[in-house]
């Protein structure tokens, strides 16, 4: 009885001091690191007047502590992003890129009932605009995405304004 409870008490030490009780629990389940986690899941995007818009799927990767975006219209454009918890600047952060040649670099966090992630980035002109997304979970588990350009000083004007309707999975985009 006693060797086999020493074989369990070895097996303790060595567990713990490997670090797999802290893994266990992964270096990101923080509250933090899923305030985005609504996001999650298979989507169909429609436009204010009802219009699929395209299809987007977004997964939890790397343990939870990357969600990926997958975008595509089935017209010819799509895009991806990657989105992470930057817990040492406490602060989110996107990276979004797509088949039209855009790249976002947006950061942010949750306000209020929304995650709001900003940026700028320098058009083909050579001007500057700023860019905000705001991602809503509304009651009945949709999702609003909207994204709005505003030029340094000036006003903002939605560039896009979608609404996320789970489906059932399809292959990726």
């Amino acid at each position: 009885m006693s060797l086999i409870r020493s074989a369990v008490m070895v097996i303790v030490a060595v567990v713990a001091a490997s670090g797999g009780v802290a893994r266990a629990s992964g270096p990101c389940s923080t509250p933090e690191h899923r305030q985005f986690d609504f996001w999650i899941g298979e989507w169909r995007v429609l436009t204010p007047d009802g219009v699929v818009a395209g299809i987007n799927r977004i997964e939890s990767l790397h343990g939870g502590c990357v969600i990926r975006e997958r975008y595509a219209t089935g017209r010819g454009y799509s895009g991806e992003s990657l989105n992470t918890y930057d817990a040492t600047r406490k602060v989110w952060h996107q990276t979004w890129t797509d088949s039209a040649g855009l790249l976002l670099l947006l950061e942010g966090g949750f306000d209020g009932d929304s995650m709001v992630l900003e940026g700028n980035r320098t058009t083909a002109d050579g001007r500057s605009e700023r860019q905000r997304i705001t991602w809503t979970p509304n009651e009945d588990g949709t999702v609003r995405q909207h994204w709005q350009v505003a030029p340094p000083d000036g006003e903002w004007t939605t560039a896009f304004d979608g609404l996320y309707t789970r489906q059932a999975a399809t292959p990726a985009p």
